[in-house]
């Protein structure tokens, strides 16, 4: 199959900041599932570690989706101001049949 070059010459910075606070989101979850598991078992009183656990996943999620819009919209701009300085990034792409 024929292959078609394309250059990238810019990433939009709130569409890559949203795909990165989708991610920050994801990786929040995992990550409060994680604390919350773990302060479960550290605290005594079981209500306590639910609670704690809770707030944990909820608060988690929240700076995951916070930071990861954040990071991704400084990437993006970074990326952005360094290509524009250097070029675009060359891809090959190849159209399915």
């Amino acid at each position: 199959m024929a292959t078609t070059a394309y250059m990238i010459k810019q990433f939009g910075v709130l569409s890559v900041a949203k795909f990165s606070a989708v991610i920050g989101l994801i990786w929040g979850l995992i990550m409060g599932i994680c604390l919350a598991v773990g302060l479960g078992g550290v605290t005594g009183a079981a209500a306590l570690g639910i609670g704690a656990g809770i707030v944990g996943i909820v608060l988690m999620i929240i700076l995951g989706g916070i930071f990861g819009f954040i990071s991704g919209a400084i990437v993006a701009f970074v990326y952005n101001i360094v290509l524009g300085a250097i070029g675009g990034i060359e891809m090959d792409l190849e159209q399915k049949a």
